[in-house]
């Protein structure tokens, strides 16, 4: 078959098709000739005609039924894929496409799937309810930090660390992306102090806290980490889930009941280059299926200007909109699938949460490293000046007005101005 065979425009996908919307930059062909050899690679055909090639297989071939400029719509039937296999689904249409030499630039963009693959999958267990009901908060933003410096930390100071966040006002400590087991801070030690801080700093509030610890690793030992916190009475674990890879993600939400955090390490890799890899929406829906009930999303206002009331220039409107729809994406209507509760970190303080709950919402895990443990007394007074930034907001007030009576955010709005 020509790859030109590929291309339907008067194609109408049927429910059951899974579709791929791509940017196409063609080297040296047409749009196209160049839809027409992803549809043909990404499904049944290949460069040249074969002797092996069955009429019953032709009815399984993907069609290009959309060319607008540089944007094509690609459907595969259903039955190109195994259902619940994420790597198996992205091997395809995330596979040998990128390294044709038909084509210069290939970017995916989104993915819509159909009702029979979206309930093959389990999804997040928990989600955004969920969570709130394990630390029987109702109606705020969820606030969190990462123990900083990410790395170096004695197992001993590291809890210590935790324990003045949580008992400041923080929900959530997180571990870095490349913390896992080293000398200075093994896994083993570090689970047992930090959630001993936990529960204390729990009887000494009275409030719920969550520790999300960093247990990737080669598959087997991971989910012996996992079970380790789950022994030890951890609720929450967090896996790096590009690196550890989407096969690593399956197995661990298949075997624990334990809310899971994704850190998105490595996503730039796929996600920054604007004609070429695969969108960040991509990224989330593959996650959401999969099941995890928390994810990184960006911030859109850590190079953000003035006092945050516009969009000061086009690429910072260009990030706003990136992140607020892969926000809406984790919480699209999917069915049974629960929704996952969004992260906003990196490069925040105090001062940006009102710009973060006005565009992102209520339904938010705001986490800010440096923005808590740079404060000029601490990370307790970090924490404290973090948790007084969102009460302002609840109370409809400013942070200048809040901060007349409100030492630590009053520091802090002096310190990162």
């Amino acid at each position: 078959m020509a790859y030109t065979d590929f291309v339907d425009l008067k194609y109408n996908p049927k429910k059951s098709d899974l579709v791929c919307l791509l940017k196409i930059i063609p080297n040296k062909v047409s749009v196209k000739e160049a839809s027409g050899a992803v549809a043909s690679e990404s499904s049944i055909g290949t460069w040249t005609n074969v002797k092996t090639q069955k009429d019953y297989v032709n009815k399984l071939g993907a069609k290009v039924f959309s060319i607008e400029g540089k944007y094509v719509k690609i459907a595969y039937p259903k039955e190109l894929f195994e259902e619940g296999n994420a790597p198996n689904i992205l091997s395809s249409i995330a596979g040998n496409v990128f390294g044709m030499k038909i084509i210069k630039k290939l970017r995916l963009e989104d993915v819509k799937f159909p009702r029979e693959i979206l309930n093959s999958f389990y999804g997040p267990r928990y989600g955004i309810k969920g969570i709130r009901k394990i630390l029987k908060i109702k109606n705020r933003p969820l606030l969190g930090t990462i123990v900083k410096p990410k790395l170096g930390l004695k197992t001993r100071d590291h809890a210590q660390v935790a324990y003045d966040a949580w008992l400041g006002g923080c929900d959530f400590v997180k571990d870095d992306e490349n913390l896992a087991s080293q000398k200075f801070n093994n896994f083993h030690e570090r689970v047992a102090r930090t959630l001993e801080k936990l529960n204390q700093v729990e009887e000494e509030t009275g409030e719920k806290k969550g520790y999300l610890i960093n247990v990737t690793a080669e598959t087997e030992e991971m989910l012996r980490r996992t079970k380790l916190v789950e022994e030890l009475g951890g609720k929450f674990v967090m896996i790096d889930m590009l690196t550890a890879g989407f096969s690593a993600l399956q197995t661990l939400r298949k075997n624990t009941k334990l809310a899971i955090h994704a850190h998105r390490a490595m996503h730039g890799a796929f996600t920054e280059d604007e004609n070429h890899g695969i969108n960040m929406l991509v990224i989330a829906d593959f996650a959401r299926l999969i099941g995890v009930d928390s994810l990184h999303i960006g911030t859109a206002v850590g190079k953000m200007k003035g006092d945050y009331e516009e969009i000061k220039n086009i690429e910072e409107e260009i990030e706003l909109k990136k992140v607020k729809a892969t926000k809406k994406r984790l919480e699209q209507d999917w069915g049974e699938i629960n929704s996952v509760m969004a992260v906003s970190s990196g490069g925040l303080s105090p001062k940006d949460i009102p710009y973060l709950i006005k565009h992102f919402g209520k339904d938010l895990i705001i986490q800010m490293g440096g923005g808590i443990h740079g404060h000029p007394q601490g990370t307790f007074a970090g924490a404290k000046a973090a948790r007084q930034s969102i009460e302002a907001v609840l109370a409809k007030k400013t942070l200048k007005e809040y901060s007349k009576n409100h030492e630590e955010l009053r520091e802090a709005l002096e310190n990162w101005k």
